[in-house]
C-alpha cells in the first residue's frame, strides 16, 4: 500500500496535466474561433493596399483538416485618379478556396492549390471614346503569393465570366465570355518531368453560340515565356455584336458567323505562330443615312471581292513570329493570304498543327511579292515621320 503522501503527489500531478490539457484545449478553441476573423481582417488588409484598387471580403471560412480557408464574396473595384469608384466591379468571386495539394505531399512536396468559383472579370470602357480602356496596374502576382503562402501547383476556374462593357454606348455594349472552365496542372513541376513543358493547362468557354477552347502547355518555371498553344472558337453568331460593330465600326449585320484559329509558340526569348479568322454568310445591313450606307456597301463590296467563291467564306491567315520585345505581325503577308484565299484555294476551319515548340526561331527577312514591291515605300513613309 502506496503512503499516503506518494498518493497525494500522484493525483496532484494528474490535476496538474489535466488543467493544462484543459487550458491548451481552451486556447485551441479561442484561436479557432478568432481565426476566420484574423484570417478576414489579414486579407480585407492586403486587398486595401492594392494601388488603383478598392477590395473587400465578406467573409472567411477555415478547414484546419483540409488545410485550407475560403475566401467568400470577393470584390473588386477600379479607382480613377478622382477617387472615384467604377460603378462595375473590375473583379468579383463569390467562393476562392486556397489549400494545400495533398498529392504532392507524397510526392515530398509541399506546394498550393487554388480553385475560382464563378469569378465575373469586368473590362469598362471609358467615358470619353478618345480614352482607352484603363490599364490594369495590379501586381496580382504578388496579391496572390501574400494570400497562398505555398506554391501554387494547381489552379481552376469554375463557370467564369469575362466581360466588355461601353455602358456609355448607345445601346449599352457587354461583349461577354462565359461558362469559362480551366485548369492548370503541375505548375511547379511537382511530377519531377523533365520535359520541356512539363505543366498543361486546358480552357473552354462558350460566346454568342460559339465554341472556344484553349490547349497549353507551359513552363512556368523558365525565366523567358516558354509555351506551345493552340486555340480555336467555332461559328460564333455575329448578329449578337450588333452593339459592338454599329459604335466602333459603324455597320450591323442581319447575318454572319465568325471563327478563328491560331497556334502559338515561344521559347528564349522568341516566338512563331499565326492567327487564322473565318467569316460566313456574312451580310452587310443596308440603313442608316447616306455616309453609313455607302460604308456598309464598301465592306459588303469588300466582303465579295475577298470572299471564296466555292465555300463563301471570307478569311485570312496571319502569321506572327518574333521577339517578344518586337514582334512582326506579318502585315504584307497577311494581305498575300487574304488574297490567295479569295482566288486560290479556301482556308481549312480547324487548326493547322504546324506549329510548335521546335520549330520556334528568330524571325527570318524573306518578304513576300507584296512587300517586295511596297515594303520599301512603307520604310521610306516611317523615315519621314
Amino acid at each position: 500500500m502506496k503512503p499516503k503522501k506518494q498518493l497525494d503527489t500522484s493525483s496532484h500531478k494528474r490535476k496538474k496535466w489535466k488543467t493544462i490539457l484543459i487550458s491548451v484545449g481552451v486556447i485551441l478553441i479561442i484561436i479557432r474561433l478568432l481565426l476566420p476573423y484574423l484570417v478576414l481582417k489579414f486579407v480585407n488588409k492586403t486587398l486595401a493596399g492594392i494601388h488603383g484598387y478598392y477590395g473587400h471580403v465578406e467573409d472567411i471560412d477555415i478547414a484546419l483538416i483540409r488545410g485550407a480557408y475560403q475566401i467568400n464574396d470577393l470584390t473588386l473595384v477600379k479607382i480613377d485618379t478622382t477617387k472615384k469608384q467604377d460603378s462595375i466591379p473590375f473583379f468579383t468571386a463569390p467562393q476562392i478556396d486556397l489549400s494545400v495539394e495533398w498529392r504532392a505531399i507524397f510526392k515530398g512536396r509541399i506546394v498550393g492549390e487554388i480553385e475560382v468559383e464563378q469569378p465575373v472579370l469586368n473590362f469598362v470602357q471609358g467615358k470619353h471614346k478618345n480614352e482607352n480602356i484603363k490599364q490594369d496596374t495590379t501586381d496580382f502576382k504578388e496579391v496572390i503569393r501574400k494570400l497562398m503562402p505555398l506554391t501554387i501547383n494547381r489552379f481552376q476556374i469554375n463557370n467564369g465570366q469575362i466581360h466588355f462593357r461601353d455602358p456609355y454606348a448607345n445601346p449599352a455594349i457587354d461583349v461577354a465570355l462565359k461558362d469559362i472552365q480551366a485548369k492548370a496542372e503541375n505548375l511547379s513541376n511537382v511530377n519531377d518531368s523533365n520535359t520541356v513543358l512539363p505543366a498543361n493547362l486546358h480552357a473552354t468557354a462558350a460566346i454568342y453560340g460559339g465554341n472556344l477552347s484553349m490547349n497549353v502547355k507551359l513552363n512556368p518555371l523558365e525565366k523567358a515565356p516558354t509555351f506551345d498553344l493552340d486555340a480555336s472558337l467555332n461559328n460564333m453568331n455575329m448578329v449578337s455584336l450588333n452593339p459592338f460593330f454599329k459604335e466602333y465600326a459603324k455597320f450591323e449585320l442581319e447575318k454572319g458567323t465568325f471563327s478563328v484559329y491560331t497556334e502559338f509558340a515561344a521559347k528564349d526569348g522568341a516566338f512563331n505562330g499565326y492567327v487564322k479568322p473565318l467569316i460566313k454568310d456574312m451580310k452587310v445591313s443596308k440603313e442608316g443615312d447616306f455616309l453609313q450606307i455607302s460604308w456598309e456597301y464598301l465592306i459588303s463590296g469588300a466582303k465579295i471581292i475577298l470572299e471564296n467563291k466555292n465555300t463563301k467564306k471570307v478569311g485570312t491567315k496571319l502569321p506572327i513570329q518574333g521577339r517578344f520585345e518586337n514582334p512582326d505581325a506579318g502585315l504584307w503577308t497577311a494581305i498575300s493570304y487574304v488574297l490567295k484565299n479569295a482566288f486560290i484555294l479556301a482556308l481549312q476551319p480547324s487548326v493547322d498543327h504546324t506549329i510548335d515548340i521546335g520549330k520556334v526561331h528568330p524571325p527570318s527577312e524573306k518578304k513576300t511579292f507584296l512587300q517586295k514591291v511596297f515594303g520599301k515605300k512603307e520604310k521610306d513613309s516611317k523615315k519621314k515621320k
